[in-house]
């Protein structure tokens, strides 16, 4: 057998090395930090291909299909979180903020009732199982009384004595599968325990929290 120069022996030696290379490559994935002009799905097992089990949803559809669209569900379908694809910033869920509060109580909520009686009202959609509501309260002199939360037609927290701050943070539904979206209810109640005067109340702290 003839001899082969040795600048050829080394070259087919570097050749298996870089095939060798370039076939770990192939066979490795690497980390995926990019995705141009596609999709990325995250689903959870053990049913990776079944539709209801997306968890996140990541497309290139936005005005002129060069937007990236962000859309999270729950493990039930619901849509929990959207970006705004015109604008910018969130399209779900809603926030809303709480304006500015008075704080003359004689401008306030309030009652002279001894019954109790609802003197505000407030409709949310429901987004979250909890909520948490920080509530201050008042009395007019001489006056005694109470404040207390209604939710849905059911008692959220204790009822507090007028004067006292109102703090309660609790499960505003057991069924959030069917309640989602729905509007909440959420009632503040009063009652003047003693022969005369007035009771106020003032929210000034209201969202909700998740289990």
């Amino acid at each position: 057998m003839a001899l082969l120069p040795e600048d050829i022996i080394d070259r087919l030696i570097q050749m298996e090395r870089r095939i060798n290379a370039l076939s770990t490559a192939v066979n490795t994935r690497p980390p995926l930090t990019e995705i141009t002009n596609g999709s990325l799905a995250l689903k959870r097992q053990p049913a990776p291909e079944d539709p209801s089990t997306l968890v996140a949803q990541l497309s290139t559809s936005g005005p002129g299909g060069n937007k990236p669209v962000l859309r999270v569900n729950d493990a039930y379908g619901h849509e929990v979180l959207s970006d705004d694809i015109l604008s910018g910033g969130l399209a779900r869920p809603w926030l809303p903020m709480l304006p500015p509060q008075d704080l003359a109580s004689a401008n306030w909520p309030a009652t002279t009732s001894t019954a109790w009686t609802t003197i505000a009202q407030s409709q949310n959609p429901l987004w979250q199982p909890k909520m948490r509501l920080r509530m201050l309260t008042r009395f007019s002199s001489g006056t005694s009384g109470q404040v207390r939360v209604m939710v849905g037609g059911v008692q959220f927290g204790s009822t507090v004595t007028a004067g006292l701050v109102f703090d309660h943070t609790d499960v505003v539904t057991t069924n959030m599968q069917a309640d989602f979206g729905k509007d909440l209810t959420v009632e503040i109640q009063a009652i003047v325990t003693s022969t005369t005067g007035t009771v106020y109340a003032k929210p000034v702290l209201m969202y909700g929290r998740q289990t």
